[in-house]
């Protein structure tokens, strides 16, 4: 007498794939999306404050070029660090973390009393949002439905064109009213420290880390949360194996080696051509002849356009893919920054930059949408922060660089520059896989 074959029950990333978009993925979009507006909101604040404390510190364009990069050095250990932390005590709980250490960090550096107390601060605020950045978008990826997940991350990105339109509304409204305006924008980044608490207590642990550490009750419990926001009834999964956390050397063994390096490359081109423009962008047209307000005024007016930008990318990545999505946009990146570099006039001024804030945001969320894609579960946060660490090495170097280039050619020479790395990044997107509608990898 034959037995019919059973059906192995579905796993629960199964089960997560399988669910349309619902009011638990909102929250978590959401919950974590506020949180990474709170970080772009600090990253800007400091090319304001730059701006202003060139003429009222009198510095120099060395002095501010540290101020401008020592946050990075911060930001590429911490994105190293807090990848390996993620894949350890969780992405939830380093996401709450990283925000009290930045909140707390920059309401301090409003009190400094001079450049070395700025500086020291800077680096301490750093350590926070690097870890965040790439823990946040790992920790969204993993709950996304792979038919959206593209999607999602990207929007989750397009939060940052809010935190960044923030600090230029604080940098035009608060920074220019008096010499303290500098410290009371600065205050005003001790709030990710009290949302630190909501972040804790809102959102959920990822269901793979936690299925990767043996904890199947808490997973299957945060898996029905979201089954129960679609209407469907839990399907109970099979045991998941305990995986062990591998070596950090994981990332550069076979089938993996080729991926990090593209996905390295394209981090570094685009952190140094983004981080070195936008954070100067104020003082270089304050060196130009436009005043303090004026200059913030253009810089809101760009800003802007990132909210577009993140728009057109979040509807490609799933009709183009992710590979042809990131190369296009880092191209339209390439021209545009070659064209500000050019522009002369207050319109081309403004239309140039509002390209490069358009193409380059947009590239922006393509990035963050394929990096946890590049890497099994067991390494997924590990690779994430490392990439994302080796890019904050670029965006040390890139406001660094600024004043020497500019010494050596002018603008037109820095923003040449800014799209030969666009062009080196677009090269090495078209090397990542594509993760279009396919599951994560286990």
């Amino acid at each position: 007498m034959s037995t019919a074959p059973t059906t192995a029950p579905p796993s629960r990333a199964t089960r997560l794939d399988r669910l349309p978009f619902n009011a638990a993925h909102r929250r978590l979009l959401v919950g974590s999306g506020v949180g990474w507006a709170l970080d772009a909101m600090d990253v800007g604040l400091i090319s304001f404050v730059m701006a202003a404390l060139a003429k009222q510190w009198h510095l120099d364009a060395t002095q501010l070029s540290w101020i401008g990069s020592i946050g990075f050095v911060g930001m590429a250990i911490g994105a190293s660090v807090g990848g390996l932390l993620a894949d350890r005590i969780g992405r939830r709980n380093v996401f709450a973390v990283t925000l009290l250490v930045y909140g707390l960090a920059t309401g301090a550096a409003g009190l400094s009393t001079g450049v070395a107390m700025l500086i020291i601060m800077r680096f301490v605020v750093g350590l926070g949002l690097g870890a965040e950045l790439p823990v946040a978008s790992t920790l969204v990826s993993e709950y996304s439905p792979s038919a959206i997940r593209g999607r999602m991350v990207v929007v989750l990105e397009a939060f940052w064109a809010v935190g960044w339109i923030l600090a230029a509304l604080i940098g035009y409204f608060v920074v220019p009213v008096s010499d303290d305006g500098w410290r009371w924008a600065l205050f005003l980044g001790v709030v990710p420290a009290a949302y630190a608490a909501v972040v804790r207590s809102a959102l959920p642990e990822s269901v793979r880390f936690l299925e990767a550490k043996g904890r199947t009750g808490e997973a299957e419990a945060a898996v029905r949360t979201f089954e129960s926001a679609s209407g469907v009834a839990p399907a109970p999964s099979p045991p998941a194996r305990q995986a062990p956390a591998p070596p950090w050397r994981a990332l550069w063994t076979a089938g993996l080696g080729g991926r990090t390096a593209a996905l390295w490359v394209t981090w570094f081109g685009v952190n140094f051509s983004y981080y070195g423009a936008f954070i100067w962008i104020p003082s270089l047209l304050v060196a130009q002849g436009f005043s303090l307000t004026r200059s913030f005024g253009f810089t809101l007016v760009i800003t802007l356009a990132q909210l577009p930008g993140y728009a057109a990318a979040a509807v490609l990545i799933e009709l183009w893919g992710r590979r042809a999505t990131l190369a296009t946009f880092l191209l339209g990146s390439a021209v545009s920054a070659v064209a500000f570099g050019q522009a002369g006039s207050e319109a081309g001024i403004i239309t140039a930059g509002c390209a490069l804030s358009f193409f380059n945001l947009g590239a922006w969320g393509a990035l963050y949408a394929v990096t946890p894609e590049v890497y099994p579960t067991r390494l997924r946060g590990s690779g994430a922060g490392s990439a994302a660490a080796f890019g904050r090495i670029a965006s040390i170097l890139a406001p660094l660089s600024v004043p020497w280039l500019k010494d050596a050619g002018g603008t037109g020479l820095v923003f040449a520059v800014f799209g030969a790395a666009f062009v080196i990044a677009a090269g090495a997107a078209l090397g990542l896989p594509e993760w279009r509608g396919r599951a994560l990898e286990e």
